[in-house]
């Protein structure tokens, strides 16, 4: 037997209906992760979709991957911006080859998240990974461009220091990667290892040649590698998972809104690794408004 509602149920649950329909016309939830960089694409997107006519609610540098994911998943926030890789970590893949390719890597988490009822929408070709640097001026001298020149240049008596968290050191995912693809091995001496992870304190003994350190760890896509003229050695064995950032929304809100898609295309397709670094740059050493930084860059994409 199917019992009615009560009247104070049926109020319940038409205030209930009223809230969720109101939720699905609503404005779409934009949200980032706390860091620079989160700041940085959260404004470039709200930015983009509220140009193209789309209601939008800023909800912008949330927290860490777990929290803004878990946010997403849970229908608190319709759209923020992921990286690939991360999909090693999301469905339990770490060990897998396929996010050392970039279009592997973006198509296996498209695939699987589509599952999941999110849309991965077009990444830019930035990469956001662990990487070597090395000192302008020595990068310049010795021309030292990817990390087989870096091999190279060792293998000749090249006098190198190399600062790095522990993390970055013991990880066999970082340096022990490195050194066995590349053939090179760095001694102890050779090695400035700093409490924590911050590539801002790594890059920042580079910078100042602290204990003579002339290389550090960074990631791609770090904000100060340009004003401290570090270069950024390439990884052209494909040693790292590939980080590219990208759009990810969920599927009803882009069937609401389908140009979400075309509109946040061509951001993300001129977003490489010079464009991303001097954009986080400009919030993380010149001290700039994220939300001016994105609106300076899109106004560029207009012209």
């Amino acid at each position: 037997m199917r019992i009615p509602f009560s009247r104070p149920l049926a109020i319940a649950a038409g205030t209930l209906l009223t809230l969720s329909l109101a939720q699905a016309e609503g404005p779409v939830v934009v949200s980032s992760k706390i860091d620079t960089e989160g700041s940085v694409l959260g404004q470039l997107i709200v930015q983009r979709l509220e140009a193209g006519g789309i209601e939008v609610r800023e909800r912008l540098q949330l927290g860490g991957t777990s929290i803004v994911r878990e946010a997403l998943l849970a229908g608190e926030v319709d759209l923020y911006p992921e990286y690939t890789g991360n999909g090693a970590f999301f469905f339990d893949m770490t060990d897998s080859d396929v996010w050392h390719d970039a279009e592997a890597a973006y198509a296996t988490v498209r695939e699987r998240d589509a599952e999941r009822g999110l849309a991965w929408l077009t990444p830019a070709p930035a990469n956001n990974t662990w990487a070597m640097s090395v000192r302008g001026d020595l990068a310049r001298e010795q021309g030292l461009a990817t990390l087989e020149d870096l091999a190279a240049w060792l293998g000749d008596g090249g006098d190198f220091r190399f600062a790095a968290s522990a993390e970055f050191v013991e990880s066999e995912q970082a340096l022990p990667a490195f050194q066995a693809a590349y053939g090179f091995a760095l001694s102890d001496d050779q090695l400035l290892v700093l409490s924590g992870g911050n590539t801002a304190s790594t890059m920042r003994a580079a910078a100042q040649r602290t204990s003579g350190v002339n290389g550090a760890m960074t990631y791609g896509t770090d904000g100060g590698l340009n004003a401290l003229d570090l270069v950024v050695l390439e990884d052209t064995l494909g040693v790292q998972p590939v980080y590219q950032p990208a759009p990810v929304v969920r599927a009803e809100v882009l069937e609401r809104h389908p140009e979400i898609e075309s509109l946040l295309a061509p951001v993300f397709q001129a977003l490489d690794l010079e464009v991303l670094q001097r954009l986080n740059g400009d919030v993380a050493v010149n001290g700039l408004d994220p939300r001016q930084v994105a609106a300076d860059f899109l106004a560029t994409l207009e012209e």
